[in-house]
């Protein structure tokens, strides 16, 4: 993948994450609050806790950061991948969420 691919699919997930916390903002009671700098968001729960998801352009992956750990992911083609288990991003993205926040919470690609 091009550094331009991979910007472009990056940036895509980024928006999607966004995008995400303003649709639950508007649906349920979670109050998240999400603030962009550059290729990191940080998300930020009514409990103190937060998720960062944080691009690593020269790797091609995006990071994140959760209570459980943290995650690699690249993108397959299709999706973005946990360089490990395989998992997919958003899926692990609303599990991490859902398990902070308290309540279940989900995000999915744009």
């Amino acid at each position: 993948m091009t550094d331009t691919e991979y910007m472009d699919r990056a940036e895509a997930a980024l928006a999607a994450i966004e995008q995400g916390c303003d649709r639950i903002n508007d649906a349920t009671d979670a109050d998240i609050d999400n603030q962009r700098v550059g290729g990191m968001i940080t998300i930020s729960f009514r409990n103190g806790s937060q998720l960062i998801v944080n691009l690593q352009k020269p790797l091609q992956e995006i990071w994140l950061a959760a209570r459980s750990g943290g995650y690699h992911y690249r993108h397959n083609g299709q999706v973005w991948v946990d360089t490990k288990t395989g998992e997919e991003f958003f899926g692990n993205l609303s599990r991490e969420a859902t398990l902070q926040a308290g309540q279940p919470l989900a995000f999915a690609a744009a």
